[in-house]
């Protein structure tokens, strides 16, 4: 009887059938998948503050140029602000388009769930009331769920720039403490990621674990720059990765999963004066292009680096006011850069290995 139930399992394995990048999706949840590489693109601006920036046929656009790009992931904000503007007041229409958009061309999503929202806070960067946060996060989760499996808790707590206060990390880690059981009350096959992490790294997350958060999450996730302009840049990338596996083994949290949902660089056309980014100055589009390439070709041969995602799909002309705003793969008019067709071509080359059984990842 053993022996037929492995011949027909081994029989369905032939016929299930194979999907670019995405080959090995049937044997998994339909909300996941095993493709690594994934962006992160403001979908949801659709706002006065960022020019309407992707109003609802340019999601479409983004999202079949992530499908022609065998692009498997997209870190999507679902927007406090937008989705209960006024206390128990639910405005589903933006994400309902753009949870179904990106379903129909098979790119997976990682929820985040940010920022504070107007009538509960005049500061949107402020660390929530831990009962309206969990009230949000239930309700979205309740929402989604049959179509999106990762929830990622805030954006960089670590940083002044999006929590207030910084109170290394205690705040932070008591909304993890309230917000986790109550996402796995609501769809217990969920995985919590943590809020990328991006200052002083470490220590924020040895913060976390110091304040008894290691059981609050199910992947631990980071944002690595780098400058791809200095010599050592390779050497510094790596080594945040390595100083943040060593926190996790020490913390008995080693087996967790590692992500990095930003990673970037500018690429800033030849025409264009150069502005300078946080690291200096800013590489050209075919810096970007080789750097990209650096970082998904070496990120995912370190143990526990699942998913990495690069930081951004689009160019966002006049929004940060320096070279952040050519940070894209694509430029504003969704024409593509060579960091576009480099990873194109990874991806490519990563589905004809997984459909020989060689993936390279």
């Amino acid at each position: 009887m053993r022996r037929l139930v492995l011949w027909v399992m081994a029989g369905l394995s032939l016929i299930l059938p194979l999907r670019g990048a995405q080959a090995s999706d049937a044997a998994l949840d339909p909300r996941d998948s095993d493709n690594p590489y994934g962006v992160l693109a403001f979908l949801h601006w659709d706002h006065d503050w960022n020019d309407h920036h992707f109003k609802p046929a340019d999601v479409e656009k983004a999202a079949d140029l992530m499908q022609e790009a065998g692009i498997g992931w997209v870190r999507v904000d679902f927007l406090w602000d937008d989705v209960e503007p006024s206390r128990g007041q639910w405005r589903w229409d933006k994400y309902d388009h753009l949870v179904e958009t990106l379903r129909s061309r098979g790119v997976r999503i990682l929820g985040i769930l940010n920022y504070n929202v107007g009538w509960a806070s005049s500061r949107w960067n402020q660390a929530p009331d831990r009962q309206l946060y969990v009230e949000y996060a239930r309700a979205v989760v309740a929402r989604y769920k049959d179509r999106v499996r990762y929830w990622e808790i805030w954006n960089e707590p670590d940083s002044k720039v999006y929590w207030d206060p910084q109170d290394d990390m205690l705040s932070y880690t008591e909304l993890l403490k309230a917000v986790y059981p109550a996402i796995k009350a609501e769809d217990p096959t969920s995985r919590v990621v943590l809020g990328g992490l991006s200052q002083g790294l470490p220590f924020p997350l040895k913060r976390v674990y110091q304040h008894g958060g290691k059981d609050h999450f199910d992947i631990v996730n980071i944002h690595p720059f780098a400058d791809p302009l200095l010599s050592e840049s390779k050497t510094s990338y790596r080594g945040l990765y390595r100083s943040v596996k060593k926190t996790m083994e020490k913390y008995g949290d080693g087996d967790k999963e590692i992500w990095f949902t930003e990673i970037g660089c500018p690429g800033v056309p030849a025409d264009r004066l150069s502005r300078g980014w946080w690291m200096g100055k800013s590489p050209d589009e075919e810096t970007q292009a080789r750097w990209l390439e650096h970082v998904f070709t070496e990120s995912f041969k370190w143990p526990g680096v699942k998913r990495v995602f690069w930081a951004f799909l689009r160019d966002t002309p006049d929004h940060f006011k320096n070279d952040i705003d050519h940070f894209g793969i694509l430029r504003e008019d969704f024409s593509k850069k060579p960091a576009y067709e480099t990873l194109k071509r990874l991806t490519a080359e990563r589905a004809a290995g997984v459909a020989t059984g060689k993936d390279p990842a």
